[in-house]
């Protein structure tokens, strides 16, 4: 229903986990949620995203635009320049069969950035 809806919830699945999960949370045309998927289980400190197989996600959903998410077990919810990066390759591969990536929000403890709020999307 809104941005901090969003944040609230993701927060909700991945804030106390103890390894690093990367998911995805798939929306229709009108940004109302199809589905929220881990994709990846890495370990306290990384987890390796695959492009293809969130493009596979993607397809199986049939979603128009994504929001990504993950979470970082240190609490530090600021992105990393890793996170920037897998990002412009998923917005990348995405854009190819028209599929609007909104945002990718790294959880930490109790707080979350945004890396579309912070101009990195």
């Amino acid at each position: 229903e809104s941005p901090d809806a969003t944040r609230g919830y993701l927060r909700s699945r991945l804030a106390d986990l103890p390894y690093e999960v990367f998911a995805t949370l798939y929306l229709d045309n009108r940004h109302r949620v199809i589905a929220f998927e881990e994709l990846f289980r890495g370990t306290i400190d990384g987890a390796s995203v695959h492009p293809r197989e969130v493009v596979r996600g993607v397809i199986q959903h049939n979603a128009a635009a994504v929001i990504f998410t993950h979470n970082h077990p240190s609490g530090v919810s600021e992105p990393s320049a890793a996170d920037v990066r897998i990002t412009q390759r998923l917005r990348e591969a995405l854009k190819l069969i028209d599929v609007r990536v909104l945002d990718h929000i790294v959880v930490g403890d109790g707080e979350s950035s945004s890396l579309a709020e912070l101009g990195l999307l």
